[in-house]
């Protein structure tokens, strides 16, 4: 068993969509105008513990695409993966859930989203490849300046 031993274990157990939503609430009159949409893209991260050793990782895209200030069509998709997690130095936990998983899952979600734009009617929009290294060493950064200044703050009192 490799719970005896310790040997680190890293499995994907599920990847699954869950959930997924697309409204086009000016439709079928904003359809007929020829004005070129703006498109806003918003990903997100989240992981949980799902069971002892096992973390559910979901990467979610919303895409808002609009003409002028009204709704052409928004697309929320999130793409989820079940993963089994252990023996891993604590260190290196969050890199595997914040980096490795979301790789996993970005090829999935970028797939669904141009196929989910295409069935309503509109040309694929391709999600851009994502550096999931650079997103995550941005927030510990970020979170490392938070640490920092904290206690400069509560100095100056």
């Amino acid at each position: 068993m490799a719970d005896e031993n310790n040997t680190p274990v890293f499995q994907i157990q599920r990847i699954y969509l869950k959930d997924l939503s697309l409204e086009q609430p000016n439709s079928p009159a904003i359809l007929l105008e020829q004005t070129q949409p703006n498109i806003d893209i918003n990903l997100t991260l989240s992981a949980e513990p799902a069971a002892e050793g096992f973390f559910e990782v979901c990467v979610t895209a919303t895409v808002n695409t609009k003409v002028g200030d009204r709704t052409l069509f928004l697309v929320e998709a999130k793409q989820a993966g079940i993963f089994e997690i252990r023996n891993v130095p604590a260190e290196q936990m969050e890199g595997i859930i914040g980096i490795v998983c979301p790789q996993m899952l970005y090829p999935y979600l970028r797939a669904i989203v141009s196929d989910v734009c295409t069935r309503a009617g509109f040309p694929p929009v391709l999600l851009t490849e994502v550096n999931f290294q650079a997103m995550f060493e941005a927030q510990q950064q970020a979170r490392l300046q938070q640490e920092q200044a904290a206690p400069a703050d509560a100095t100056l009192n």
